[in-house]
C-alpha cells in the first residue's frame, strides 16, 4: 500500500490496472510521486507508461485508486499537461499569439486579441524563452518551438503538478538539453510537481529526483542512483541493457533514431 503523507507525496498510485482491449497494461501499481520534485517514468515501449499518464490524468477507467495530494488550502491541485504529440492542421493561419489567447479570452479571435490576452500570453512566451515566436504561424514551428509553445499553454494553469509526456521527443540535443534546463529553473521558480515519461537515461541522472522504473509493473522506485542499476535496467529493458551503463545515453537526446514513440500491445499510443 502507498503510503501517502500529504506533505511531502503529491500523487500516490495504489493497487492501479489498466487492462485495454483485454489486454493488461499496467498491472497492481503501486509508487508516489513526492512533492516538488521531478519525476521520471521510465521503461522500454510497451511498458505502460503514457497509459499511468491517461490514468493519473482520469481519461482512461482502472482499477485501483489514484490519489492527488490538494493544496493547502484543501482545494485541488491545479494540473499542466504537455502531450507528446499533437495533431492539428498545421495550414491553420493561427499564431502562437491567438493559439494562447483561445483559452483566456471570451470574444472570438476574429475581432482580435484583448490587450489583456495579448499581455498574458507574451508573459507566458516569455516565462519559456519564446517571445521571438508570438507572431510566428503555428503550423510553422519546429518541433523544440512547438513544445516550448506547448508548455506555455500548460504553465497558464499556474499548475501545481506539471506532467509531460516524453518533452525531448522530435528535438535535437541541443534542444532537448535546453528544454530540460528550462524546466528545472521553472520548477525551482515556481514549486511545481513534475512528472515526465522518458526514454533518455542521461535526461533522468542529470535532471530526476525521483524514478519510477515501469515494465506493466514497477520494478523499482527511487532516487537514480538506486533505481538505475544493471540488474534493474535489465529486469526492465532485456539483457541487451542490462550492462549499458546509464552515463552513455545523451542527456536529453531522442529516445530511438528518428525521435518516434510507439508504444505496444494494447499500450494508450501517442503516435
Amino acid at each position: 500500500m502507498c503510503r501517502h503523507d500529504a506533505a511531502s507525496t503529491a500523487i500516490c498510485f495504489d493497487g492501479l490496472s489498466v487492462t485495454l482491449g483485454g489486454t493488461t497494461v499496467l498491472e497492481n501499481i503501486t509508487a508516489q510521486i513526492p512533492r516538488g520534485g521531478c519525476t521520471c517514468i521510465v521503461g522500454p515501449n510497451g511498458a505502460g507508461k503514457t497509459t499511468l499518464l491517461m490514468a493519473l490524468l482520469g481519461r482512461i477507467p482502472c482499477e485501483g485508486e489514484v490519489r492527488i495530494g490538494v493544496r493547502p488550502d484543501g482545494s485541488k491541485v491545479r494540473i499542466g499537461y504537455v502531450p507528446q504529440m499533437m495533431a492539428f492542421d498545421r495550414g491553420m493561419p493561427v499564431t502562437v499569439l491567438e493559439f494562447l489567447s483561445m483559452g483566456v479570452q471570451r470574444r472570438p479571435l476574429w475581432v482580435g486579441i484583448s490587450s489583456s490576452s495579448r499581455r498574458h500570453a507574451l508573459e507566458l512566451l516569455n516565462m519559456v524563452n519564446a517571445a521571438h515566436l508570438a507572431s510566428r504561424r503555428l503550423g510553422a514551428l519546429s518541433g523544440g518551438e512547438f513544445q516550448r509553445v506547448m508548455l506555455a499553454l500548460a504553465l497558464q494553469q499556474q499548475p501545481d503538478l506539471l506532467i509531460l509526456d516524453e518533452p525531448a521527443a522530435g528535438v535535437d540535443f541541443r534542444g532537448g538539453q535546453l528544454f530540460c534546463e528550462l524546466l528545472e529553473n521553472l520548477r525551482g521558480q515556481h514549486g511545481f510537481t513534475q512528472v515526465m515519461v522518458t526514454h533518455d537515461l542521461g535526461l533522468v541522472t542529470n535532471h530526476a529526483t525521483h524514478v519510477i522504473l515501469l515494465n506493466r509493473r514497477i520494478v523499482a522506485e527511487g532516487s537514480p542512483a538506486t533505481t538505475l542499476t544493471p540488474p534493474n535496467l535489465m529486469a526492465a529493458f532485456g539483457a541487451h541493457m542490462g550492462g549499458a551503463g546509464i552515463d552513455q545515453t545523451p542527456c536529453c537526446g531522442c529516445s530511438g533514431s528518428n525521435g518516434e514513440h510507439h508504444e505496444e500491445d494494447g499500450e494508450v499510443r501517442n503516435a
